[in-house]
């Protein structure tokens, strides 16, 4: 059964180097940085720009979401805030919620944050919202966060082909889910 007063008020988490906390108007200035870096934007495979008032406009409407949990991810030690890590896309019938993460400067990638803030969220989305399914998709020109999802239990599903045309070229997009009943690397 689905707790989806765990999506209503969405809690704050911890991880030995991280805190995950709801996202909010707070991190607004955080999240513009994040949408202006170039390389970030293409590893996510976003072609749209976004204004601050539709930013600000996005997270304000976010504490009143029941289909889904967005967190800031900042560094334990000093605040530093790092990216996000959002559970989204709820489909209650079949227990199952989308999976997504994007840390915010080169100076934080390679040091493990990716991992623990997906592993924080996955055992949020299993443990306290009582998910079945937590999928994801991963653009074949990010490795670095294909070994991620890997290394957190995520298993390879299939290849959307030509998913995200990027430059003049296409690219193909790699499916991974991890369900309750897989077994979970600590």
């Amino acid at each position: 059964m689905l707790n989806l007063s765990a999506l209503q008020t969405v809690q704050p988490l911890q991880t030995p180097d991280l805190q995950l906390v709801p996202m909010s108007e707070a991190f607004l200035d955080s999240v513009m940085a994040g949408l202006e870096h170039r390389e970030f934007m293409r590893l996510t495979g976003t072609h749209g720009t976004f204004t601050r008032p539709q930013v600000e406009a996005f997270l304000a409407a976010l504490p009143k979401r029941q289909d889904r949990a967005d967190w800031a991810i900042l560094r334990r030690e000093g605040g530093e805030y790092l990216g996000e890590v959002v559970l989204n896309d709820l489909d209650a019938d079949n227990h199952s919620m989308n999976f997504r993460i994007a840390l915010n400067s080169d100076e934080v990638v390679g040091r493990g944050y990716g991992t623990q803030a997906t592993q924080a969220a996955i055992r949020y989305g299993f443990e306290r919202v009582g998910l079945h399914r937590i999928h994801l998709g991963v653009l074949t020109f990010n490795p670095r966060a294909q070994r991620v999802y890997e290394k957190c239990g995520f298993v390879r599903e299939g290849v959307e082909r030509d998913a995200l045309f990027w430059e003049g070229e296409w690219i193909d997009q790699i499916r991974m889910a991890m369900l309750s009943t897989d077994p979970r690397p600590d």
